[in-house]
């Protein structure tokens, strides 16, 4: 169920508010285009300007569009283990397929401290949980050896890998077996990653070329990675150019660019500056979306 091209969906806002409609449309978008899976209230969803009921909102709204045409992973993460556990019961409740759950950001846990983190989460709702390793953002890494002792538990169904360390897919292999659902975490270097022995990635790119990003994961998928290398060569400037100011700001212009919503950010997060403007069409003209 949880492989290929997942968007990690952006939120859209219409007058300070989220924008429902185009919330509904965009799924129905990615289902067309071959996304072959969602991720709501992420990183990219700016789940941490959310209120706790719009957040819950979003997940219903999603999942509910979807309809099962597409798995949902609802992002359910906190660095409170407690609010972590409620996210989780609402996302099973609310009918997504999995919960992401970052590592605590902010509290710095030690390796004990995380797994204890997660086995909290396993032990208290039945639902497949992915951890969410990202140290860019949360100050903290989990160790290979700390990810097998979480992986055993019954409910960790896999990992979204934003390390950009490309020993790991290998790594996790061998310390906890070819079961364990390895979804990268980084559009730039998700070829090598898929060729490493990855599932599929939580792309922020798919949120404007779902089907490019569907395609190259198709072919990773089949082992064809001459096809992968061309698809990718044409996306490349497109996955640097979304990250030259903070996610999600160069993807929300990307997608107003497409008339998909409106740029609406909120705040600490701001509109991006003109030259990252151009940097962004630049690289949507050569991936053929303008």
């Amino acid at each position: 169920m949880f492989k290929g091209s997942i968007c990690a969906l952006i939120t859209p806002f219409r007058d300070g508010e989220v924008d429902e409609a185009a919330l509904e449309r965009l799924v129905d978008w990615h289902v067309d285009q071959g996304t072959h899976g969602l991720v709501p209230c992420g990183t990219t969803g700016e789940s941490p300007t959310l209120s706790h009921d719009e957040h819950e909102r979003v997940i219903e709204l999603v999942v509910k569009k979807a309809a099962g045409r597409v798995p949902v992973i609802a992002g359910a993460g906190s660095n409170s283990t407690r609010e972590a556990r409620r996210l989780h019961k609402h996302a099973k409740d609310a009918g997504a397929d999995a919960a992401l759950s970052v590592t605590p950001y902010y509290n710095k846990p030690n390796q004990e401290g995380l797994y204890q983190h997660f086995k909290a989460l396993n032990d208290h709702v039945d639902l497949p949980i992915f951890v969410y390793n990202i140290p860019g953002r949360s100050v903290i890494n989990v160790n290979v050896e700390t990810m097998a002792r979480i992986a055993a538990l019954p409910n960790i169904v896999g990992v979204k890998d934003a390390t950009a360390d490309l020993t790991l897919p290998a790594l996790y292999r061998q310390e906890i077996g070819p079961e364990f659902i390895q979804l990268s975490g980084e559009d730039g270097t998700a070829l090598p990653y898929m060729a490493a022995g990855g599932h599929g990635c939580i792309s922020v790119t798919a949120n404007i070329a779902p089907k490019l990003c569907a395609d190259f994961q198709n072919a990773c998928m089949a082992e064809d990675f001459a096809a992968a290398r061309e698809i990718n060569a044409q996306l490349m400037p497109l996955h640097t150019a979304l990250f030259l100011e903070p996610n999600p700001t160069p993807v929300k212009f990307a997608a107003a660019e497409l008339d998909l919503i409106t740029e609406q950010l909120r705040l600490p997060l701001v509109p991006v500056a003109k030259r990252t403007q151009e940097a962004v069409r630049s690289a949507m003209r050569h991936a053929g979306l303008l």
